[in-house]
C-alpha cells in the first residue's frame, strides 16, 4: 500500500515537471527550434491538427523557421494558425514554403520572459507540494485505519518528501536552464 502511493506520487510529480518542459518549450528564446511551433493547430478539412502533422518543419538558421506544407492547398490555413498564434510571429509565403522569421528579442521582453518563466516554474512548484499533501493525507487515512504503524507512517511521510524535493530540484534546474538560455544573445 504505501509502495502504491509512493510510485503514485513520485509519477505524478514526473508528469509535473514534465509538463513544466511543455510549457517552457512553447517559450520564445532568441533561438530558432522546431518545438516552438507544437501547439499550434491548423484547420485541416474540418478538423484542427498540430502543425507537425500537416507539414515538415525545420530549421533554416538561426533565426529562420521553414514550414513546408504537405498539400499546397494548406499553405493559407497553416500561414493563418501561424500569425493567429500567441507568438507574435510574421510569416512570409514563398510559393509553397512558408519561412517563419523570428525577432530579436529586446532586454525587456528578456526580462518580461524571465518573470513569465519564474511564474511557470512556481506553479509547478505548487503542483508538486500539492502532490506530496495529497500522499501524506492518503498515508494518514492508513494510520486512521490502523493498516500501518507509527513508524512506517514517519518512515513513508520522509520517504515522500525526499521524492519531492527531488522533482523541486528538477523544476529549479529546468528554470535555470531556460533563464541562461532567454539571456544568450
Amino acid at each position: 500500500m504505501l509502495d502504491d502511493i509512493k510510485k503514485d506520487a513520485g509519477s505524478r510529480m514526473d508528469k509535473s515537471v514534465a509538463s513544466l518542459r511543455q510549457e517552457l518549450t512553447k517559450l520564445r528564446t532568441g533561438r530558432a527550434h522546431t518545438s516552438l511551433l507544437d501547439h499550434i493547430t491548423v484547420d485541416y478539412y474540418g478538423s484542427d491538427v498540430p502543425l507537425n502533422q500537416c507539414a515538415n518543419v525545420n530549421v533554416e538558421d538561426a533565426r529562420t523557421l521553414t514550414v513546408a506544407p504537405w498539400e499546397k492547398t494548406m499553405v493559407q490555413p497553416i500561414e493563418k494558425a501561424i500569425l493567429t498564434s500567441d507568438l507574435g510571429l510574421n510569416p512570409a509565403t514563398a510559393g509553397t514554403v512558408i519561412r517563419v522569421p523570428l525577432p530579436p528579442l529586446t532586454e525587456e521582453r528578456r526580462k518580461d520572459m524571465i518573470r513569465l518563466v519564474r511564474h511557470e516554474a512556481e506553479a509547478g512548484r505548487v503542483a508538486v507540494r500539492n502532490i506530496r499533501r495529497d500522499a501524506i493525507h492518503d498515508i494518514k487515512e492508513l494510520m486512521k485505519e490502523k493498516m500501518i504503524g507509527q513508524d512506517d507512517e514517519h518512515r513513508a511521510e520522509d520517504e515522500i518528501q525526499v521524492i519531492t524535493d527531488r522533482h523541486v530540484a528538477d523544476i529549479d534546474k529546468v528554470l535555470a536552464e531556460k533563464e541562461s538560455e532567454l539571456m544568450e544573445i
